[in-house]
């Protein structure tokens, strides 16, 4: 009699089950072609994740430095070449379980500098982008006018006295 079907047996075998234990380390953590854990949004991290938390200043110089070198030569268009290695380096700086909110902390970062050379750019010709409309913004001046609201960063606007905050 000719069986057809499922069989029972398994449509693997021990070297591909070692093959893809290789991406894993001791603790059960998917270890990426750079070698880092901590990187992959999980059940348990769901979006536990997105917080606001201390990352290297070198990271941020990095991110600010790209931010304004795709405005100055690129009319603000981003290619995302460096951002990787920026992300990577400062992964590398950082605890495993601490990389998924330090990206997320860094993104938050690069969106309020985007924010800001857009609005620099904005008052001195919306049409183009001229050079000389960011030469003043350092990276300290964008930080020193954001503050921390729940997991995002907001511009304190300098309406009176009062502090306002603008979402970026």
């Amino acid at each position: 009699m000719k069986k057809t079907g499922c069989t029972g047996n398994m449509f693997t075998n021990v070297r591909a089950i070692k093959n893809l234990m290789k991406n894993y380390n001791s603790r059960g953590e998917f270890v990426d072609s750079d070698g880092l854990t901590g990187l992959i949004v999980t059940d348990e991290t769901g979006d536990n994740y997105k917080m606001i938390i201390d990352i290297p200043g070198s990271s941020k110089d990095k991110m600010f430095e790209a931010v304004r070198g795709s405005f100055l030569h690129r009319n603000g268009m981003g290619d995302g070449k460096g951002d990787t290695e920026i992300f990577t380096d400062m992964y590398r700086q950082m605890k495993s379980d601490d990389r998924l909110s330090a990206g997320y902390t860094l993104r938050q970062y690069r969106s309020a500098y985007v924010q800001t050379f857009k609005s620099a750019i904005k008052e001195v010709d919306p049409t183009v982008v001229p050079s000389d409309a960011i030469n003043g913004i350092t990276r300290e001046s964008v930080e020193s006018q954001l503050t921390q609201s729940g997991n995002t960063f907001v511009k304190r606007s300098s309406v009176s006295s009062s502090t306002l905050d603008i979402q970026v």
